[in-house]
């Protein structure tokens, strides 16, 4: 009798009150409104944080004299685009702009090409040393650019390729080579060994089926390896500074050295040439930005 009067009244007050607010069960990732405003205050304070360099790049551009980085509070006063009128009118950037997007753009499609092809050939091909060919090209990688130039240089005066754009973007393919091989390697060990299977069935070539199946679903993977292909190139200075003789053959790296002297540094016009340089890298990036996070993370799922 006693144990069926606990139970009841157990019952009883476990049952919720008429007309009592019911209170709310917090789902799994809700967060309440102290965290919410912490990590809204956390992401601002970062972007504010990554914005900064750069507009504080486009501020200086816009000073009148190379020393405004100085007192940069004077600028607000003396505001003026005569930066990017003396570069575009006064310089050889167009020059630069062209050099560049060859020597980008041959250096992209050939190591890019290269890379899709040796990855492909491993995860796919089981021939002798394939797995001791992987770790020799990342040995490549350790040695320092000072030791490569001088042995560069000699074979491609001897081949006759010095102050010429194909020397350019061959020396830098064999720099993007052996990491997008080992990007695109991962990106195809993703790939169903069945798509290969069906392809002999349907009568292709290995390499047409490469072509004709495999390519089109690495297109995040090629993105990836792409846009770091493409940065690469751009940004390099120590091979293009010593492989391009010609003032027209002068990328925009090699370029913005020519605003600085041994007794004089023109800051406002290299801060300018820097705002524009970062336009084709900004519209580039635009291109692959919808597979750039597909590829960087499929990549690590398997191999």
């Amino acid at each position: 009798m006693s144990t069926t009067t606990v139970e009841t009244s157990s019952a009883v007050t476990e049952r919720p009150v008429a007309g009592a607010p019911r209170r709310r069960v917090r789902r799994r990732g809700e967060h309440g409104p102290v965290a919410a405003l912490a990590s809204h205050a956390l992401l601002v304070v970062a972007s504010l944080i990554a914005f900064f360099p750069v507009g504080w790049l486009v501020f200086l551009s816009l000073g009148p004299d190379k020393d405004d980085y100085l007192h940069p509070g004077q600028i607000w006063h003396t505001m003026t685009l005569d930066n990017y009128s003396f570069v575009l009118q006064h310089t050889s950037f167009f020059d630069w702009l062209k050099s560049t997007l060859i020597v980008v753009g041959g250096t992209t499609l050939i190591g890019v090409l290269i890379a899709a092809t040796t990855g492909y050939a491993v995860s796919r091909m089981r021939f002798p040393g394939y797995r001791k060919f992987m770790w020799l090209l990342l040995l490549t990688q350790m040695f320092p650019i000072a030791v490569l130039i001088v042995p560069m240089y000699q074979i491609m005066s001897n081949l006759g390729l010095i102050d010429t754009y194909l020397g350019l973007v061959l020396i830098n393919s064999t720099t993007i080579v052996p990491y997008c091989a080992w990007l695109l390697k991962g990106y195809f060990d993703t790939i169903p060994f069945e798509i290969d299977e069906a392809g002999r069935v349907d009568g292709l070539t290995p390499f047409g089926t490469f072509v004709r199946l495999i390519l089109p679903l690495a297109k995040p993977g090629l993105a990836v390896a792409a846009f770091y292909a493409f940065l690469t190139a751009f940004g390099e200075v120590a091979f293009a500074s010593t492989f391009m003789l010609s003032d027209d053959h002068y990328t925009f790296a090699v370029g913005l050295q020519s605003f600085v002297s041994e007794h004089d540094a023109q800051r406002n016009l290299m801060a300018a040439t820097a705002v524009l340089i970062a336009i084709p890298v900004s519209a580039f990036f635009y291109l692959v930005q919808k597979n750039l996070v597909t590829g960087l993370t499929a990549g690590g799922t398997k191999g």
